[in-house]
């Protein structure tokens, strides 16, 4: 079983620690990132260490606003988005890939929020992503 990277407290991932980690899979990392804080979707990613989790983990703002939280793992990074049960019935409209759709409607609620988890290693996954940023941003 893959196991969560960058869990060193005193080394911040910086760019080339993430690049180091993720391999081949850094140009997706990159792409998605500098969409996402291009002046289109003005979204602010911050890294923390969590040390109930002891790792650094990427939670991205919109505003005030949680839209999503990423980690890293070995040549792949995780991007979590949460919502509440009366937004259960947005991402089965969108026009996302039907794994996606699948493992969302199968997640099991972790209080009162229902995850949906998507691993990232291809570029052609950031449209995908691109429709959960932009949802999670509109919702109230």
């Amino acid at each position: 079983m893959e196991s969560q990277l960058l869990r060193e407290q005193d080394v911040y991932p910086s760019e080339s620690i993430i690049n180091q980690a993720l391999g081949v899979s850094y140009a997706v990392f990159a792409e998605f990132e500098k969409t996402i804080t291009s002046n289109t979707f003005a979204l602010v990613p911050q890294w923390n260490y969590y040390k109930d989790g002891k790792a650094w983990l990427c939670k991205v703002l919109y505003k005030k606003k949680t839209v999503f939280w990423l980690s890293v793992w070995p040549g792949f990074f995780k991007v979590s988005f949460y919502f509440t049960e009366k937004n259960r019935d947005v991402i089965p409209s969108l026009s996302v890939d039907m794994d996606i759709k699948e493992a969302f409607m199968q997640a099991k609620p972790i209080g009162r929020l229902i995850p949906l988890t998507v691993n990232v290693n291809r570029k052609e996954q950031i449209s995908d992503l691109l429709k959960l940023v932009e949802c999670k941003k509109n919702l109230k």
